[in-house]
């Protein structure tokens, strides 16, 4: 059991490694914006809660297919890999002509959630940059997860690493401009990141069909008709899952629209917390990822004994590494809000949202691995009956309703005032969801079913 717990180790290192890199592009974005104005910061956080929440619900159906690439993997069959990656480009193309037409017509969306009329040209303009960089995106998640599935993260990594190299100067050069180039704003940073999602599907491509380590799943077989069964089959899985993420990201990002409404101070103070909470959940995601990768394996080769260690066991590592991110986050609160801005009045309030999103972090780290691993017991239309409830009714809509709705007496109108009723709302439902799915977890591992 050590060696898989190092061997699951060395995979969740490797995979926070690359998922830091995608993360760094966010931060970069937020610290350059916020260096340009507070308007542009305010554009990016409205803009980028959009896009997330598109691409990381079709990501999500994608993601899903690990533990079934993982388990064929376990039990020996290559070409079955090979034959459902064919497959799974029916999907991928129906879901970029379904996010791109929401990233390139977002106007009813921005009315729906009252972006302020000012911001709403700057969101557009970003949006509709980074629609052309979805497709690129999704089907490198597709190479991602299929690295993962077969226990070699390191070159999607490797190719998440360098690519930062190319982010950094080129969002700064696009947001102010020089050499020529007039500054772009929050759009520039969408352009950079367009760039950069071409040229590194453009080098995995190469890879895979370079590279000795995909040879024995014959990928570049003629590619078959369309095998509904199947495609019945990962939309089973995958739906509910891509669903489960969309509330998820949602319940989350929505937050940045209707905080929106209180104006540039709450928005670029709701980025800084919405960002540092999302690089946290790289922490635990990439231990999900690495375990539901082995669990899957191991179910695939017949033992189900060893499979149910590894969760019992790295579901107290994952509670261990949420109580230290936490601490971090609380200990240093003011300190890493000061990297990001240099405002005073954005200051303040972002330090106080420092201190909701430690107490956010701990809850979701756990909810995170359990939901990775119930996927590799086929289980997802529980978690997603669970976000709708508490998710989007007890910390969205309680949130909203505190904010906007309640008659709040004079003491407390300067707290409702900012985005803290939403995060604490937020907080408070993902605890309830993190024991929620822990209960579930273990029921299902108790009675596996394939």
């Amino acid at each position: 059991m050590k060696g898989e717990l190092q061997h699951i180790g060395r995979h969740a290192v490797t995979v926070l490694a690359g998922q830091l890199a995608v993360m760094a592009f966010g931060t970069t974005d937020t610290i350059v914006a916020g260096r340009y104005s507070d308007d542009a910061v305010a554009a990016l956080s409205v803009g980028s809660a959009i896009f997330v929440s598109v691409y990381a619900s079709l990501m999500g159906i994608f993601q899903a297919l690990l533990p079934l690439w993982a388990e064929q993997r376990g039990a020996g069959q290559p070409l079955a890999i090979g034959r459902s990656l064919r497959q799974s480009m029916y999907l991928c193309l129906l879901a970029c002509m379904l996010g791109m037409a929401v990233l390139l017509m977002p106007d009813a969306l921005l009315r729906w959630t009252d972006v302020p009329e000012a911001l709403q040209h700057e969101v557009k303009r970003y949006l509709a940059v980074l629609a052309w960089g979805l497709p690129p995106a999704l089907l490198f998640r597709i190479y991602s997860a299929l690295n993962q599935a077969l226990g070699h993260p390191k070159l999607v990594t490797w190719l998440q690493l360098c690519s930062l190299l190319i982010k950094v100067p080129l969002s700064i050069w696009l947001t102010f401009g020089g050499l020529g180039l007039s500054p772009m704003g929050a759009a520039g940073c969408a352009l950079a990141t367009l760039v950069v999602n071409y040229t590194v599907f453009g080098v995995a491509l190469w890879l895979v069909r370079s590279q000795d380590l995909y040879a024995p799943l014959a990928l570049w077989d003629r590619l078959e008709a369309p095998d509904w069964k199947l495609l019945g089959h990962f939309c089973r899985l995958g739906v509910p899952a891509g669903l489960a993420i969309l509330v998820e990201v949602t319940s989350f990002t929505l937050m940045a629209l209707y905080v929106s409404r209180q104006g540039s101070l709450a928005s670029a103070s709701h980025q800084i917390a919405a960002n540092l909470a999302a690089i946290g959940y790289m922490v635990p995601l990439s231990l999900a990822i690495a375990t539901s990768a082995r669990v899957s394996y191991w179910r695939g080769a017949g033992d189900e004994a060893r499979a149910q260690a590894l969760i019992r066991r790295c579901f107290r590592l994952a509670l261990l590494v949420g109580f230290a991110v936490s601490a971090v986050f609380f200990l240093a609160r003011r300190p890493i809000a000061d990297i990001y801005t240099d405002s005073p009045s954005v200051l303040p309030l972002a330090s106080w949202l420092l201190i909701c999103v430690a107490a956010y972090h701990l809850a979701d780290a756990v909810q995170t691995y359990c939901i990775f691993v119930l996927r590799c017991y086929r289980v997802t239309v529980a978690p997603l009956i669970l976000y709708c409830v508490l998710l989007w009714g007890g910390g969205l809509g309680l949130g909203y309703w505190l904010a906007y709705a309640w008659q709040a007496p004079p003491a407390w109108r300067g707290w409702q005032a900012t985005p803290m009723p939403f995060w604490v709302c937020s907080a408070a439902a993902l605890f309830v969801t993190a024991a929620a799915f822990s209960g579930i977890l273990f029921r299902a591992i108790r009675s596996p079913q394939q």
